[in-house]
């Protein structure tokens, strides 16, 4: 499958009459294949990226175009849609974020202040576990789990992760809930659990391209000093985490289970 990384933004040069130039970068994952072009924001639309995918093509469009820009998303969509490529939203666009550095363009997207879970998602209890790497695939992956998403590229053996290397994780019993917790989880893409230090502190679920949601919040600081070790815990782990939601703490059955990473 044929997958590229593209953005298409406002850039901060200028063509000879002082007009404002867009930029178009389109990368494969380890920038074997790499193509750049610029046009005035006068033409700066869909039917023109549309073009410049086909030059940049040739004779093989790609199956896939990723994009993490939320402003640059609607018309690359457009123009993909006229050639038949699916163009997927992701923030994981980590070789086009290192092309945009090395040219000193901004990848930085601006992110809403995060939103409280609805509360009819509101599971039972949570906590925070930690389990060995070697032991993630082993406990999950042959388990009937109605949801379970462990892309390949995350899997610790495919990050070089030592099998005793702790991973941490949240587990959320979600009770009667369980299902449509874990149904609303996978539908808002989950990418990072991160523990926001504040007033209350919280766990803030990064989804989508740019959603936040407030998971838990509290004030318990034995609960925070956990929570420190957690975020501690992403450091040897390559910023490998997991979200686990499961009825009860009986540890029979699994809803929904998610690799993440920041």
């Amino acid at each position: 499958m044929k997958i590229w990384q593209a953005d298409f933004y406002r850039s901060p040069q200028q063509d000879g009459t002082g007009q404002v130039l867009w930029e178009l970068l389109i990368c494969d994952a380890n920038r074997s294949f790499e193509y750049a072009a610029t046009c005035p924001q006068s033409a700066a639309n869909s039917s023109w990226v549309e073009t410049q995918i086909q030059k940049a093509a040739g004779e093989e469009l790609p199956n896939v175009i990723q994009v993490f820009r939320p402003q640059s998303l609607s018309l690359i969509e457009k123009a993909g849609r006229s050639l038949g490529i699916l163009v997927e939203p992701t923030r994981r666009t980590v070789a086009l974020k290192q092309w945009l550095q090395e040219k000193q363009s901004s990848f930085t997207v601006e992110q809403p202040a995060p939103v409280p879970l609805p509360e009819d998602l509101w599971g039972e209890q949570w906590r925070f576990a930690t389990l060995a790497a070697g032991d993630l695939e082993t406990e999950f992956s042959d388990r009937p789990i109605p949801i379970l998403s462990m892309p390949e590229f995350l899997k610790p053996l495919n990050l070089g992760l030592a099998s005793t290397t702790p991973v941490p994780g949240v587990v959320i019993y979600g009770g009667r809930q369980s299902m449509r917790l874990a149904r609303w989880v996978a539908a808002a893409h989950p990418v990072a659990l991160n523990y926001i230090a504040g007033a209350p502190d919280g766990l803030i679920l990064e989804a989508g391209l740019i959603d936040r949601w407030v998971l838990a919040t509290f004030e318990d600081v034995e609960v925070a000093a956990a929570a420190k070790v957690y975020e501690q815990r992403k450091q040897p782990s390559q910023g490998l985490h997991f979200l686990l939601v499961q009825p009860d703490d009986s540890g029979m059955t699994y809803t929904g289970f998610w690799l993440l990473q920041a």
